[in-house]
């Protein structure tokens, strides 16, 4: 390879070399000769001429330097190649000597595999047989145990399907049955709902407050217990301006000492009607700090008529076991004769009464799912923060509008399929009084 060329060239150089020497030395003879034949020639010739021979034997003895050089440099390639070739010659015995190995150890392997799967492949075919034999005693079982089995099955399945068939026609009897009784049960409810009478007022009176008791104020309304001429249900109310008293009748009346208990329990009977799919709207009339959203909504640890009657509503929905109820909730206010969603905290859209076949309705009101009475909470905290109020001079905090909070029940009995549809209203009128007294 590259050390055969490398001596080749020093070859051709040394073979050069002596070409060159063989040349200078016929070139010195000549000269001699030269010289020998000019002897009396002049002393510039004869001094150029030797001159020149210094030269010459000067190129000679470089020229011999080079030619030893190159001689050394051939005898040490030509060593070294011969060094290398041996180096090989042990590198491929030793890698024969390798492959022959990795050979016999293939062949071993190879045979020590092959018999291994010869004796896998045995115990294969052995299970194999094994399993055939399974499967046929399997078959012979199913096909023994079905021999057996249906002439018992035959004389179990008469009496069988006797005793379904009557089980049937017995629940059909009762799916009737129970079918009358929540018609009947619904209709006694609505009897005793129409005789207390479907649009019931009821009158409350507020205690008088801390400051007025220290002015000296007296009570204007009078309760049968108050003034015992007064028949149950009436009050009695003085006009000073007339000077003379005047006899009002309620549905019901509550004294400045009734407890929001005592309120609920007079509508907390609507709460069925709702689940059986009828409307209900429960409102407070009265002026700004009668106490309207007191009653309504009392406070946190002396709950009103909204969060009772929402609780009760939800209560009543877990206690009807055979009925699917779906709820929504809705919260609007109007104020200025504007409606606004509660529950929409960003209003674009001006809102409209619209007439529909289920009656009238907002159209576009945010109508949201609730499960729980907890899911109520939420939202009503939300609507809460969006309400519009106004300060006047009778009452710094009341507010100016009028808040509806609505339940839509969809309910469906699983046992008759017999579904329903009730609305529930709850509102909070604005002050009653004339806005010349409220400046609002």
């Amino acid at each position: 390879g590259a050390e055969s060329e490398a001596i080749k060239r020093l070859q051709d150089v040394l073979k050069q070399e002596g070409a060159a020497r063989e040349k200078a030395q016929a070139e010195v003879t000549a000269l001699r000769k030269e010289l020998d034949g000019k002897a009396g020639a002049e002393s510039k010739a004869s001094a150029a001429a030797s001159e020149e021979v210094k030269q010459l034997r000067a190129e000679l003895n470089e020229r011999d330097k080079a030619l030893t050089k190159a001689g050394q440099e051939l005898k040490a390639a030509t060593d070294d190649a011969s060094l290398k070739d041996k180096e090989k010659d042990r590198e491929i015995a030793r890698l024969g000597g390798e492959v022959e190995r990795l050979n016999s150890e293939g062949t071993a392997q190879l045979a020590d595999v092959r018999s291994k799967i010869r004796k896998a492949s045995r115990r294969v075919l052995q299970d194999m047989g094994k399993l055939r034999e399974a499967r046929d005693a399997a078959k012979q079982a199913v096909h023994d145990f079905q021999a057996e089995l249906m002439p018992a099955m035959k004389n179990f399945y008469s009496p069988l399907k006797k005793a379904i068939g009557k089980v049937q026609k017995d629940n059909a009897g009762w799916a009737d049955k129970y079918k009358k009784e929540v018609q009947e049960r619904k209709k006694l409810h609505n009897m005793v709902l129409e005789l207390k009478g479907n649009i019931r007022v009821f009158c409350r009176v507020r205690p008088k407050l801390s400051h007025e008791e220290g002015e000296g104020c007296e009570t204007a309304v009078l309760f049968p217990e108050d003034k015992p001429e007064l028949e149950d249900n009436f009050v009695a109310c003085w006009d000073e301006s007339k000077s003379s008293e005047k006899i009002f009748e309620f549905d019901h009346t509550f004294g400045p000492s009734s407890t929001q208990g005592q309120v609920f329990d007079e509508v907390e009977q609507l709460v069925t009607s709702v689940l059986d799919g009828y409307n209900v709207c429960i409102f407070a009339y009265g002026q700004t700090g009668s106490g309207k959203t007191y009653t309504m909504e009392g406070e946190p640890d002396d709950k009103g008529i909204n969060p009772r009657t929402l609780s009760r509503l939800f209560e009543q929905i877990t206690e009807r076991h055979d009925y699917d109820y779906s709820v929504e909730f809705s919260v609007l206010e109007i104020y200025n004769e504007e409606i606004k969603d509660l529950l929409d905290p960003k209003p674009t859209k001006k809102l409209e009464v619209r007439q529909g076949p289920d009656g009238n309705f907002v159209q576009e009101l945010q109508q949201s799912k609730v499960k729980t009475f907890d899911d109520v909470i939420a939202l009503w905290a939300a609507a809460r923060e969006n309400r519009t109020t106004f300060s006047n001079n009778i009452n710094e905090h009341s507010s100016r509008s009028h808040l509806v909070i609505s339940v839509y029940a969809r309910g469906e009995n699983r046992a008759t399929g017999v579904q329903s549809y009730g609305k529930l209203h709850l509102v909070d009128l604005a002050g009653s009084e004339r806005l010349s007294r409220t400046n609002a």
